[in-house]
């Protein structure tokens, strides 16, 4: 039976009045809410009224309900497959949380203890807590002594002690992780045991507190301001240019007739021709839309996050990797991010300054010696040989010595557990022949007492004042690297109470570290190439902050700048926005910190990720543009990303970003791709009236172009691969269009190319005698309609590359060959099918020949285009 706990009367009771200790979610989109969402999209918007015009049109009779259909798909697909694949993977996000819920805690009910999940405990209830657990609920010590890991809390990874509370403590609502009574939900227990009474549950703990913080309207994401604003723009073009070109028809029909006496004399044929005008002027209007555009994000947002969960990134949001892409500053945490997130013994100094890097290289009277050091001068639990549980240096202690194991080990006999005032613990262990005792601690302190050290022939000889002030300044020397001494030294023969002040022999000094990841490194360095401010936070002393900070890479320059938190507390906020650009790290950081430098940041117009893996990383989470969340953080904090990095590691974080920037690049060479075609045929039909050619594209035609070019080529740019080499481009600026200059220019010149080209068909007595004669010139007629296609293709593969080779990286996308190719296949077979709806007719190899030359010459021009882009 125990003191502590509730009966189940009480239980019930306190259920009814403080509630379970679920934790409270965000409200959760449906699939249907997200697919209502997902047609806010601008340039959904613009096809869902060009769909009701076509609509409109079919039903008045002078549509076509396969472009109506097209349309129709189109939106349909764009939407759902990004409704699916966000769906579908905020499902998995689920799976990752439920986890967590599945915990079970050992409480005492009704006098005995007892097992159940931790959404089932209560205010009152007395939790069992031993090391390794996580504290479920916000409450008190009653017993027992704790230390814990608080730093999903506070960022702090120094470890918190907590001892038991005293008579007639009141909880109130005070917030203090230093109190050494109150133990707070989410917290580690590293070492002890004892027993917490629940004061705080659920939504009314400090963790469930901070879940209320996520509700903040998200700020829209760069792509989506660059798509808005590329939608203004290509509806202008579309309704200018359909305008224009239903005048230019009207006009020409004038012309023909004879003048406007002879025209308007028969009005049914001047309503004829206005309404065929206008029909031709939606048609231009819906060609201008690029209704690939919305599927071809959805195909690339898709296809990409499927091969970053490879990569150990789950993209919860597509918004969040499409805001990777675009960073501009990246604040960061340490700890398993930067770092390994565990300490480890990086070296080993021995009394003669011998510095060896593994267990494995000491000589074997010191190999034996620090495994007894380990595995008997402890207080943390021994199994076969290796620590269980214990705290972070004894972890690391553990792992240093690998498989290694003795076939006989002493016997302790007596053992004075570490404490804060000598810094040291000591144990007395007896062997068939011999005692001794064996000692582990501070070297400031241990140092003193010693006379000896063990050399490598396992000899006991003298340790001289010089010997000690070398290894004194080495050991600072590796202090500034933010490494941690710890000196085992041993005393020969037994102990009587106290430990000698006098007569230890130095074993070794050990020194421990979370040492940088070495793919951190490379990393952080491919994304400041990237043009990425990487900035590192964290809740560490300034001095290893800035020692991890030059081993990671971010501090190369004497301007660089380090705040600790109370530094920047100093700052205004126009000091702290002028000093921005320069600074790498912050030490000693608070939550509140980081959530004023992102708004800060973001005031200057800049796109903003954070990583995060404790409750108190999860407002700056969801302020910033992009979260990213750590896979072995809190629940709250996974929330609150966009991005989980399931590894915790800053290379994933580097793929991120390719990735978004990716599905960027990806979206631009379509949008080049399909404009450059909207443009030309707009073109096209607009100066055809003027130089007396009659429809140069009928509208089946012009509506084929539209449904095959969009659709089929939004398949094709979609697989397009992650290239190293877009982690070599600026970020795009959040206000910049979306359309550059160069981008523009391309479009320019293809579609200028494209006009000519079909010019020299109708008007070129030269190009005309290359096909056989017709009397309506119908083998030219189809040349040019085939040429047309052909050149569009040809077109694609000059955008999907930057240099001059139109294959290079082909074999990374080999849907791109298959679409391209199956266009051409069906545009070939409409030459023997299309008859007089598609205005085709079959060619034969010379005309064929005719076709593919002109096309191929779209390549030269392609290449022609980027030197002279280059040059500028």
């Amino acid at each position: 039976m125990s003191k502590y706990g509730l009966s189940s009367e009480q239980v019930q009771q306190s259920l009814r009045e403080h509630g379970n200790n679920t934790l409270p979610t965000p409200p959760r989109e449906s699939f249907w809410q997200k697919l209502l969402e997902n047609f806010q999209d601008p340039i959904i918007r613009i096809l869902i009224l060009a769909l009701l015009v076509n609509v409109v049109f079919v039903y008045m009779g002078h549509g076509d309900w396969i472009e109506t259909a097209g349309i129709f798909v189109a939106i349909l697909l764009a939407t759902f497959v990004s409704t699916w694949s966000e769906f579908n993977n905020e499902n998995a996000f689920q799976k990752l949380q439920e986890e967590a819920s599945r915990i079970r805690c050992k409480v005492w009910r009704d006098g005995e203890p007892v097992e159940i999940a931790i959404d089932d405990i209560v205010v009152g209830d007395a939790v069992i807590l031993e090391a390794g657990d996580r504290v479920p609920a916000d409450g008190v010590l009653l017993e027992g002594e704790l230390k814990l890991d608080q730093s999903a809390l506070n960022g702090e990874s120094d470890e918190a002690k907590k001892l038991p509370a005293a008579a007639g403590f009141v909880w109130g609502e005070k917030i203090d992780f230093l109190a050494e009574e109150r133990v707070y939900r989410g917290s580690v227990v590293v070492e002890g045991a004892g027993v917490l009474q629940v004061a705080k549950v659920g939504a009314a703990s400090v963790y469930g507190q901070l879940t209320q913080e996520l509700k903040e309207d998200e700020r829209e994401s760069p792509l989506k301001l660059k798509l808005q604003g590329l939608a203004e723009q290509i509806s202008r073009f579309g309704y200018t240019g359909g305008v224009l070109i239903a005048v230019a028809v009207m006009l020409h029909k004038l012309f023909l007739a004879g003048g406007p006496a002879a025209y308007f004399a028969n009005m049914t044929a001047v309503l004829q021709d206005l309404v065929q005008a206008v029909i031709l002027a939606i048609i231009i209007i819906v060609m201008a839309v690029p209704e690939g555009l919305p599927l071809m994000i959805a195909i690339v947002s898709s296809l990409n996050m499927r091969k970053m969960l490879r990569d150990n990134v789950l993209v919860r949001k597509l918004v969040g990797i499409e805001t990777a892409g675009s960073l501009n500053l990246l604040f960061t945490d340490k700890t398993g991010t930067i770092t390994k997130g565990k300490l480890e013994v990086v070296r080993f100094i021995t009394g003669d300054k011998q510095e060896l890097t593994s267990f494995d290289a000491l000589p074997e009277k010191i190999k034996e010696l620090t495994y007894q050091q380990v595995v008997l001068n402890t207080s943390a639990a021994v199994s076969e040989g290796k620590i269980v549980g214990g705290n972070m240096t004894e972890a690391a202690l553990s792992r240093y010595l690998g498989s290694y194991r003795t076939q006989e080990v002493p016997q302790r006999q007596h053992f004075v557990a570490f404490n804060s005032t000598s810094k040291y613990s000591w144990a007395q262990v007896a062997s068939a022949n011999d005692t001794y005792c064996l000692v582990k601690g501070a070297p400031e302190k241990l140092l003193l007492r010693t006379g000896f050290y063990w050399d490598a022939e396992g000899r006991r000889l003298a340790l001289t004042a010089g010997m000690k002030q070398q290894l004194d300044a080495r050991m600072l020397e590796l202090a500034g690297q933010a490494m941690r001494m710890l000196a085992l030294c041993s005393y020969e023969g037994a102990v009587d109470g106290e430990l000698p002040e006098r007569g230890l022999t130095l074993v070794g000094i050990v020194a421990i570290r979370d040492d940088v990841r070495p793919e951190a490194v490379e990393a952080i360095a491919a994304v400041q190439k990237a043009g990425v401010q990487v900035v590192m936070i964290t809740g560490d002393r300034k001095e290893t902050a800035v020692a991890i900070a030059k081993d990671a890479g971010l501090l190369q320059h004497p301007e660089e700048v380090v705040w600790t938190s109370d530094e920047l507390a100093q700052l205004s906020d126009d000091d702290v926005k002028l000093l921005l650009p320069r600074l790498r790290v912050v030490a000693r950081a608070l939550p509140l910190d980081k959530l004023r430098l992102v708004r800060l940041a973001q005031e200057l117009n800049l796109v903003v990720g954070m990583t995060g893996d404790g409750v108190n990383d999860s407002p700056a989470l969801k302020k910033a543009d992009v979260g990213f969340a750590m896979g072995s953080g809190t629940e709250v904090a996974k929330e609150a990303g966009d991005i989980v990095i399931l590894d915790d590691n800053f290379l994933s974080i580097k793929q991120a970003i390719l990735y978004g920037r990716t599905i960027y690049n990806s979206i631009c060479k379509f949008i080049v791709f399909q404009l450059t075609i909207n443009a030309s045929a707009v073109a096209i039909n607009f100066i055809a009236p003027f130089i007396n050619i009659d429809e140069p594209l009928t509208i089946t035609q012009i509506l084929w172009i539209n449904l095959v070019m969009d659709t089929l080529a939004a398949l094709a740019f979609g697989g397009e691969p992650a290239l190293k080499q877009y982690l070599e481009e600026e970020p795009k600026r959040r206000s910049a269009p979306i359309v550059s200059r160069k981008m523009l220019l391309s479009v320019v010149i293809g579609g200028l190319y494209m006009t000519l080209v079909g010019i020299a068909f109708y008007k070129s007595a030269w190009v005309d005698h290359l096909f056989r004669d017709a009397a309506n010139h119908i083998y030219t007629y189809t040349g040019f309609f085939c040429t047309y296609i052909f050149m569009a293709v040809a077109n694609g593969f000059n955008v999907r590359v930057e240099g001059l080779n139109p294959l290079k990286n082909i074999s990374l996308n080999k849907a791109f060959l298959q679409v391209m190719a199956l266009i051409i296949a069906i545009q070939v077979l409409l030459t023997y099918v299309g008859g007089r709806v598609l205005r085709t007719t079959p060619l034969n190899a010379g005309e064929w020949g005719v076709v593919v030359l002109f096309s191929l010459s779209m390549l030269i021009v392609g290449v022609l285009g980027k030197l002279f882009m280059g040059r500028r």
